[in-house]
């Protein structure tokens, strides 16, 4: 990271600042690797709250002219001219991922909507808030290809995905997640939303040690599988990815769809078409999803891989 990067930091956050819409969005994606310097600082709009996150610890001087560049940011016209109530910088590097307020009042919850859909995201000590902001047209997709239909959230987190698809008029919807504590603001995420919750079943389940209360209702016309790329003691992607994939033939209906996704920085694409093809080999790859065109990449294989695949 470089103090000399920072004038280009405060550029394309403030320009994006001045043209944001009432949704939330990322102002600047700097871990893309398309501005040099600022790899690791990301910039996020919560309608309100800008969110700065820093992903690598930094030096002395630098985190200065950081702290010194993001309160300048408050007194000029573009910024003035938002509604934003806070200035928050995260130390993701640090344990616990602490947040400091640089300027207004810090809001450790705050309500944010994405395609005309609210969510509920945690802005005190966790690493992430609540929400992945790149996997936006996946949820958009997801709200567009689920109507009538049984869909299966596995690695559900916070039930993105299950918002998305009861919007979309989804019959019925599981969502799977090893964390009890994430299945709740889930159900809170679906009521934000005024979701008939007698339409969705939450499990707090490890998925490898039984697959019995997912077969148990039947096959499924959508399947969205979004795993972590490591979680110590439960999944490693390039190993127990495979495990899930040879399982889809027998809960997908005839003509069923399958939305796999990746993020790790170092398997492509095609990692997932190939081991689709040797487990599940009756499921055809169609196509992958953009990724929205404000986390820009060096390397479109760097950035997250959503492919859709049909049985």
């Amino acid at each position: 990271m470089h103090t000399a990067s920072l004038p280009i930091l405060s550029q394309y956050t403030l320009n994006a600042l001045s043209t944001i819409e009432h949704e939330t969005r990322r102002l600047f994606h700097g871990r893309g690797r398309c501005f040099e310097g600022l790899e690791h600082i990301t910039v996020d709009w919560l309608q309100g709250q800008v969110l700065v996150s820093l992903f690598k610890a930094p030096a002395e001087d630098f985190l200065l002219a950081l702290q010194d560049t993001l309160e300048q940011w408050t007194s000029t016209p573009q910024w003035q001219s938002s509604s934003t109530r806070s200035l928050l910088l995260q130390h993701r590097y640090q344990q616990n991922a602490p947040i400091e307020c640089i300027w207004g009042e810090h809001h450790t919850q705050q309500l944010i909507t994405e395609n005309g859909l609210t969510f509920k995201l945690d802005l005190d000590r966790n690493q992430n808030s609540g929400l992945f902001l790149d996997m936006r047209l996946g949820r958009k997709w997801v709200k567009e290809n689920s109507q009538h239909k049984r869909v299966l959230n596995l690695f559900s987190y916070t039930c993105g995905f299950s918002v998305a698809a009861l919007a979309g008029e989804a019959e019925y919807v599981v969502n799977i997640d090893m964390a009890k504590s994430v299945l709740n603001r889930g159900r809170e995420n679906h009521r934000l939303n005024g979701h008939d919750l007698s339409q969705v079943s939450f499990f707090g389940h490890d998925i490898f040690k039984s697959w019995g209360k997912i077969k148990k209702f039947g096959q499924y016309d959508l399947i969205i599988i979004d795993p972590p790329t490591f979680q110590k003691g439960s999944f490693a992607i390039t190993k127990d990815y495979q495990k899930i994939l040879r399982r889809l033939p027998e809960l997908l209906t005839q003509k069923g769809k399958v939305l796999a996704c990746v993020n790790d920085p170092t398997l492509s694409a095609q990692f997932l078409i190939d081991n689709m093809k040797a487990e599940a080999p009756n499921l055809q790859f169609l196509s992958r999803l953009d990724n929205p065109a404000e986390f820009p990449d060096i390397d479109s294989e760097s950035g997250l891989k959503a492919l859709i695949f049909q049985a």
